[in-house]
């Protein structure tokens, strides 16, 4: 089955934020620095505008400093339509990425694969001044969601488990969930589930009402921090239905040398989904400062 992929994060306004640290000068110099092009300016590192991609910008760029590479930050640059021409033109030179959203960006007919034909199909997709490095285990995909509880009730594990119970649940997800390739029909093609009925909501709102038991399954992203609390369980895609969403590095690459590619390699090395959850809800829920949670994960990870 074609299932064309939907990027990890919705699209945002087209605003750009511009929000930078590190040495002076101009904020779009890309440029590479020690272990960078060789310019001497420092590499610039964005994130778009969702907590999760400022975390994950603040990893990297705090990765890169501390083996002695310049660098800066420019934070909260919106949407893929914005920030992937800054960096093919060099104004950006590292940003967090999903390889299957990036996929989907350049070829929305892509079909969903593994890690592994994902990253082989970006890199065919990619134009020749632009790359992809090693992606993370992390994964911030779709999910089809249900409570503790409900799996333990109907015996749950795999989305396939629903086939016999779903026509008597409600399923919580965003409108356009209803009709695209990965949503309703998708579950009814790759498992041959069909929920009896179909509540559209977003955000918070679904947490909300999976926990109020106004639905009964929620399509939630895999990092969402609600998964903290131990209360809900998202189910195994074993027909891989959503696709590959690896938390992924885009470079332009010449303003970033190979130093600074081992640099990020080693990190995304280290960053698991459960990991990641853990910090976005110390960002999200905590409300700690995402440059702090930042440095205390690479601690931790041994990699400061």
């Amino acid at each position: 089955m074609r299932n064309p992929m939907r990027p990890a994060a919705a699209a945002a306004p087209l605003l750009l934020l511009l929000a930078a640290c590190g040495g002076g000068g101009d904020p779009y110099s890309g440029g590479g620095g020690d272990g960078g092009g060789g310019s001497g300016d420092a590499i610039v590192v964005g994130s778009a505008n969702f907590p999760e991609s400022t975390l994950l910008a603040h990893i990297y760029a705090k990765a890169l400093e501390a083996e002695g590479i310049p660098v800066q930050t420019q934070l909260d640059i919106g949407s893929r339509e914005v920030y992937y021409d800054q960096v093919a033109e060099g104004n950006l030179a590292v940003f967090p990425e999903y390889n299957g959203g990036i996929l989907y960006y350049l070829d929305p007919e892509a079909e969903s694969g593994t890690t592994e034909e994902t990253n082989r199909a970006v890199r065919r997709e990619l134009p020749e001044d632009l790359a992809i490095l090693e992606s993370a285990p992390a994964q911030n995909k779709d999910s089809i969601t249900v409570t503790e509880e409900t799996a333990e009730e109907h015996d749950l594990t795999a989305i396939g488990d629903l086939e016999g119970t779903a026509g008597d649940m409600t399923l919580g997800a965003p409108a356009e969930f209803e009709t695209r390739p990965q949503g309703v029909p998708g579950l009814k093609d790759a498992y041959g589930v069909e929920f009896g009925g179909f509540r559209p909501l977003e955000g918070n709102l679904l947490v909300e009402g999976l926990r109020g038991g106004d639905v009964d399954a929620a399509n939630l992203f895999t990092t969402n921090p609600a998964f903290t609390t131990g209360d809900f369980v998202a189910l195994e895609d074993p027909q891989n239905l959503f696709g590959s969403q690896n938390v992924t590095p885009l470079i332009n690459k010449e303003a970033v040398g190979q130093d600074a590619r081992d640099v990020l390699n080693g990190v995304s090395a280290e960053l698991t989904t459960e990991a990641l959850i853990d910090l976005d809800a110390r960002v999200q829920i905590d409300h700690e400062e995402a440059d702090e949670v930042a440095a205390d994960w690479l601690s931790q990870a041994g990699l400061d």
